[in-house]
């Protein structure tokens, strides 16, 4: 018997993928895996005005220009004229693809009156006229735009389900990737309700109005042999075509970044480390109206700029002129970033559409410009719609720069009071770095305060410091202690005066008590100095009498001397004469 270590362990499966066609269409690959279904059909349904055939058009337009598919398109109510028209405004020359043999179009006019609808009734014209298309140029793609237009004569509900069906096998007989577009039903997802049941993917496109603002969403129904994003999609139509935005969040595994970059303003650095924010990291500035929120975005793009790289401004409430004007008051001089490419400023109004498309919008701008910094300034002004879906749309936002490696700057304007420490966005929680300004009121006029309520990953001061606006840009004061109170403005000033005098005061009274202290010890010097003198005149009148004494004791010496000299001689004459 083997033992476990020899046991082989089994082999892992590679399980078959479903062959799939892209659509080049922005975000649409994404969502679905890979595309649609390759050679079979999809139904692409929704109401009026939706973007079916807009989407159809797109994707026989990337097939031929992009993955070398030529297609067929044919029309049941547009002419080919019409249709060209149509899709010029997306840059889209229908004509010229068709000159160069990647695109067939036709159209089949059916007039459901002249339609005698019997039992023997099919589609094998219909079959025919598509079958010369497809090999005349050997397409792999084919749009049927609409099907509605094809059975409209169609009364006998089991000859409409033969004929559908049928269709289909032919279409996936062929190998052909087919999109069909279909209008909504009452109550079903196609006028007939039957489409959706013989296709592989069914996709719902949705123009809803919400508050006088109109959004699209795309949702995919269904996917036969593929799994696919369930969730409703944004998407947008604008002069580049298609665009289509998942809502889901795409997970936290981005790439993070140790390096640091500077706010623009030195002092707030310095409560950042010394360091500033991290490259790449979601920076929330909110506090009330005026003060400053804009003025420390306008300093971090101006930082942005003198280091070379790119900056996108985008601002709800400002024209860029006006930006431009307001910030060179405080020695913020963006016109020649402009001009050198280095920033690009953006205005627009937030009830200009709603929130998919702001947020579409900034994700187009964003893969075209490529900046290093995104400011969004004020990010409450999207605050139109439902909260639930502001936040969101703004963590799929945050989520986008990040997986970017952008550095993300929002401002969000608070109503004051006891809210300040609340967003009414409510992201503070996927904020890395969260700055708030505030005005404080004393003393009968108000001066602006800063503070970091957070900062992850790093070490931030805890001190709240006043901040004024100069000539020379912003500037934070040092923290001001008087009376156990951190002071602003006037009160400070007044402070800073009275302590100023008492200082005054007590170095007039140390300098008075050291010129007091200088006169007695140039007192006493003096009457050390008159006592060494008269010291040393005793020392020299001791020494004077010394010395005299000394000479009156050697004359003495002397005189004694000489008196027993002479007295010793005359005693040796008496000696000798006896």
């Amino acid at each position: 018997m083997a033992t476990p270590s020899a046991r082989r362990k089994p082999e892992s499966r590679v399980l078959p993928q479903l062959a799939k066609a892209r659509t080049g269409i922005a975000g649409f690959d994404e969502i679905t895996k890979g595309g649609v279904p390759q050679g079979r059909p999809t139904i692409i349904c929704g109401g009026p005005g939706c973007g079916k055939t807009m989407f159809a058009v797109e994707f026989l337009v990337r097939g031929a220009t992009e993955f070398g598919e030529p297609g067929v398109l044919m029309t049941f109510e547009e002419t080919a004229a019409e249709m060209n028209k149509n899709v010029n405004s997306l840059g889209f020359d229908l004509d010229d693809l068709a000159a160069r043999k990647k695109l067939v179009m036709d159209y089949v006019r059916i007039e459901p009156a002249e339609i005698q609808e019997t039992g023997t009734y099919d589609l094998e014209g219909l079959f025919i006229r598509l079958q010369y298309a497809v090999d005349k140029i050997g397409a792999k793609r084919v749009v049927l735009d609409t099907l509605e237009a094809v059975f409209s004569g169609f009364s006998n509900q089991g000859l409409l389900r033969a004929e559908i069906r049928r269709l289909f096998r032919w279409l996936k007989d062929r190998g052909l990737t087919t999109i069909v577009t279909a209008e909504r039903g009452h109550g079903t997802l196609t006028r007939y309700g039957l489409e959706e049941y013989v296709s592989d993917c069914v996709i719902f496109l949705d123009h809803r109005v919400n508050e006088q603002v109109s959004t699209r969403r795309m949702r995919v129904i269904k996917y036969r042999g593929s799994s696919h994003g369930a969730d409703e999609y944004p998407f947008l139509i604008d002069e580049q075509g298609f665009s289509v935005l998942p809502s889901t969040s795409m997970g936290l595994d981005h790439a993070v970044s140790s390096q640091r970059i500077s706010s623009g303003v030195r002092e707030l650095d310095e409560m950042l480390e010394g360091k500033g924010y991290y490259r790449g990291s979601s920076i929330l500035v909110s506090g009330t109206a005026g003060s400053g929120k804009s003025s420390l975005g306008a300093h971090l793009a101006e930082q942005t700029c003198k280091e070379g790289k790119r900056c996108l401004h985008i601002a709800f409430e400002e024209s860029p002129a006006q930006t431009i004007r307001n910030m060179r008051s405080i020695g913020i001089n963006l016109a020649p970033y402009v001009k050198k490419g280095l920033l690009r400023l953006e205005a627009w109004r937030p009830t200009q559409s709603g929130l998919e498309m702001h947020l579409l919008r900034i994700h187009k701008l964003v893969e075209s410009y490529e900046p290093n910094v995104v400011i969004v300034d004020p990010v409450t002004n999207l605050m139109a719609g439902n909260t639930n879906e502001v936040h969101a749309m703004l963590m799929r936002l945050l989520d986008f720069l990040k997986t970017k490696k952008i550095t993300a700057f929002f401002t969000a304007l608070t109503q004051g009071g006891q809210a300040l420490e609340r967003t009414e966005v409510q992201i503070s929680s996927l904020i890395d770095t969260w700055l708030l300004v505030r005005d404080i009121e004393l003393n009968g006029e108000r001066n602006r305060a800063l503070y970091v309520l957070k900062s992850r990953g790093m070490a931030n001061s805890n001190q709240v410091r006043e901040f004024v606006m100069t000539k020379n840009g912003i500037r934070l004061l040092p923290v001001y202690v008087g009376g156990g109170t951190v002071l602003t403005g006037s009160a400070r000033l007044s402070q800073e005066a009275r302590e100023k005098a008492e200082e005054a005061l007590r170095l007039h009274k140390m300098k008075e008590k050291s010129k007091a202290l200088e006169a007695k010890r140039k007192a006493l010097e003096a009457k050390i100095a008159a006592m060494r003198v008269e010291f040393a005149e005793e020392e020299e009148r001791l020494a004077q009498g010394l010395k005299r004494e000394e000479e009156r004791e050697r004359i003495l010496a002397r005189d004694l001397a000489a008196m027993t000299s002479l007295r010793g001689a005359k005693g040796v004459s008496k000696d000798q004469g006896a």
